[in-house]
């Protein structure tokens, strides 16, 4: 039985790695390094990694700290942050990378990720939306460069947009629900889901495993990430990286998923 990919979410901010709490109050949580290791060892399906400074920082990605996570990542890795040019995804994907995520560069211009995915395959294009809900009408919008710069779109509609461009896969990030742990915003999902085909993964308010196969349950996803889930032990949120066993996801989404 083929079940939908769970995949950890790292943040990179100063070199290290850190959980945030709807995108404030970062936490240090270790070593990148030693997290891939880790993960490697529980031999996850997927792994994302997001620097978070280099788009807010404008400056290039980190070169060595990526080479260093392909050499020793074990599993297919996402990366995303500070990728603006074609050339910088290319010198990306020469160090080992499977796929790179962009946000603020779907935005600004977007026709220079429609030429990524022309050169190396969509399916190694993730485009990550960013979402929370603002104004009196708590309205669903686009956010960039940390949930600090509102893009004023409609979320839905630059969905059908990134299609449209042919990128090949797109994250739902709740901004909202990021680091909550109470549950992912199936609306948002939902709204999403419906007017687009490509592959989507969901991000932003996993507590559990069973949230993950309600997401799953609701709305065929084909990948669940989460960072607190996977990095935090107990109601003091203790620092513990863990995973699922095979043995354990499969006994928790056979409840939810239909081949």
């Amino acid at each position: 039985m083929l079940y939908p990919r769970i995949i950890p979410c790292l943040l990179i901010h100063n070199k290290g790695l850190i959980k945030t709490v709807r995108f404030k109050d970062p936490k240090y949580v270790g070593d990148p390094i030693n997290a891939v290791k880790i993960f490697n060892e529980k031999e996850v399906d997927e792994l994302i990694v997001l620097d978070i400074d280099a788009s807010v920082e404008q400056r290039e990605p980190d070169y060595k700290l990526i080479e260093h996570l392909a050499a020793e990542c074990r599993m297919p890795l996402c990366y995303g942050g500070g990728i603006k040019t074609v050339e910088q995804a290319q010198r990306i994907f020469n160090l080992g990378i499977e796929k790179i995520a962009v946000s603020s560069l779907a935005v600004e211009q977007p026709g220079i990720v429609a030429e990524i995915a022309r050169r190396v395959g969509n399916q190694s294009v993730v485009v990550v939306m960013d979402v929370k809900k603002t104004g009196l009408r708590n309205r669903y919008e686009l956010f960039t460069h940390n949930a600090n710069k509102g893009r004023g779109l409609d979320p839905v509609k630059f969905a059908v947009q990134m299609q449209d461009l042919g990128i090949g896969e797109l994250v739902i990030n709740s901004v909202d629900q990021d680091g909550m742990m109470t549950g992912y915003d199936h609306k948002l999902i939902d709204a999403v889901k419906e007017v687009i085909t490509i592959p989507v993964t969901v991000m932003g308010g996993a507590g559990s495993l069973q949230d993950m196969g309600e997401v799953i349950r609701k709305h065929s996803i084909i990948g669940v990430a989460a960072g607190s889930l996977f990095v935090f032990k107990g109601k003091y949120k203790a620092v513990l990286i863990s995973y699922p066993t095979p043995e354990v996801k499969e006994a928790v989404f056979k409840e939810y998923f239909h081949p």
